[in-house]
């Protein structure tokens, strides 16, 4: 009868228009024949977003069915039957819409047992946010805006407070100790209150209800406060960095937590007089504990014929020298495969880039700039017989690609 309307979010912007049909008149199967499969996808999609916002709500029945037994016990079960499906008519592709439904139960009937299963759960800790889970929180706390969303994923991560595991975020010792020195010196800031009553703050000036001086007089008489504190007061980490009970494997003197261009190391305290450093990883209870078995190859260095460790550096993984200081020889970590391109006689080599993506590259760079930016797989190739194929895709979508011929197939399950 009328058009259904909406009210906004807090969060949400007026100036970013949604992106909805233009015309009626263009529905997605008279449009699919001008379109490629992707964009018609997507318009049919974006299509029935659109005509279902404006349809009519679902109705279900909803059962509750208490099941009694043996008089002791009490199962309790719960369902539900679509009634009329509204607007749930353009999702069905997309949405479950009709949930559980249970079989018609009349009062007093006798149930068969058919089995009986016995679980026991304990309580999981949250799991870590990932891009979309963080967004969402964000916008439930009232953070940010969707225009800066992306700039916030963008800067954790440029700035390496945070790593991923997967596709989980995992905050680093950076990111730790920069957000405990920011929590100590301005408690007032560092709360989600404040960023949330901040941005209503802002909403109030654009609507003229606010004056902007007054909000930045009230702002800046205790935050310069705290920032002049904060300058003789916070700790230096560079200064006075983590003390740690492992000792230096060059001197026996007790190593530090220090941060470099790649991480957190365990470094020598009597720097510079001992060059000593050990990677690290920290135990259940955030203690450093010394990574003292690196992976080692069989070949020797070349320089000085010691036994060469695998290291993890800014540009990727490479074997470096155990000797180091002593002997700086490196050589890059090598997949073992040969380089796909014609009549080059280089191999495959672990890289990583500025923004620290895993690629592959060949070893005779720069004479040759063949570059592989998915995981190799050590699966011939049934076409050319290439003695790898590249892994493209995701979750079931997963396929195996051959660098040499092009030759495409479904990735097996394990994969």
């Amino acid at each position: 009868g009328t058009p259904n309307t909406f009210k906004n979010k807090k969060s949400a912007q007026d100036a970013h228009e949604a992106i909805r049909p233009t015309s009626m008149e263009f529905d997605p199967v008279h449009v699919a024949t001008i379109l490629d499969k992707d964009m018609g996808r997507l318009y049919r999609l974006i299509w029935n977003r659109f005509v279902a916002s404006q349809m009519a709500p679902a109705r279900f029945d909803v059962t509750t069915v208490q099941i009694k037994a043996d008089d002791r016990w009490l199962f309790e079960t719960s369902g539900k039957v679509m009634l009329f499906d509204g607007f749930l008519t353009m999702l069905r592709d997309t949405d479950k819409a009709e949930g559980q439904e249970l079989p018609k139960l009349t009062e007093g009937e006798k149930l068969g047992l058919l089995d009986l299963e016995t679980t026991q759960n304990f309580t999981q800790p949250p799991a870590r946010f990932s891009e979309g889970t963080l967004v969402k929180e964000m916008e439930k706390l009232g953070i940010g805006r969707p225009s800066t969303y992306a700039s916030i994923l963008s800067t954790i991560q440029d700035k390496s407070y945070v790593g991923k595991d997967s596709t989980r975020f995992v905050p680093t010792d950076l990111g730790t100790i920069v957000t405990d020195l920011l929590r100590e010196s301005f408690p007032d800031i560092m709360n989600v209150q404040f960023t949330a009553q901040m941005e209503e703050e802002l909403d109030k000036i654009e609507e003229g209800i606010s004056n902007r001086l007054e909000l930045l007089r009230n702002f800046w008489g205790k935050f310069a406060g705290d920032l002049e504190t904060a300058k003789e007061g916070m700790r230096n980490i560079k200064k006075d960095p983590e003390k740690t009970d492992v000792k230096c494997t060059l001197c026996e003197a007790p190593m530090v937590v220090r941060f470099g261009k790649n991480g957190s190391f365990l470094a020598c305290s009597e720097f510079p007089k001992c060059r000593g450093t050990l990677p690290f990883e920290r135990d259940e209870k955030g203690t450093p504990v010394p990574i003292i078995e690196p992976q080692i190859e069989g070949e020797e260095c070349e320089k000085c014929g010691s036994t060469m460790i695998l290291r993890d550096g800014r540009f990727g993984r490479f074997w470096a020298c155990s000797t180091y200081p002593a002997c700086k020889g490196t050589r890059p970590f090598s997949t073992g495969h040969p380089c796909p391109e014609e009549g080059c006689e280089g191999t495959l080599v672990e890289k990583r880039s500025k923004k620290g993506k895993t690629f592959y590259g060949c070893s005779k760079y720069p004479e040759c700039k063949f570059v592989a930016f998915n995981p190799l797989k050590s699966t011939p190739c049934p076409s050319c017989e290439n003695p790898f194929m590249e892994l493209k895709g995701r979750g079931k979508a997963k396929q195996l690609h051959c660098l040499k011929c092009d030759h495409t197939m479904d990735a097996p399950e394990e994969e």
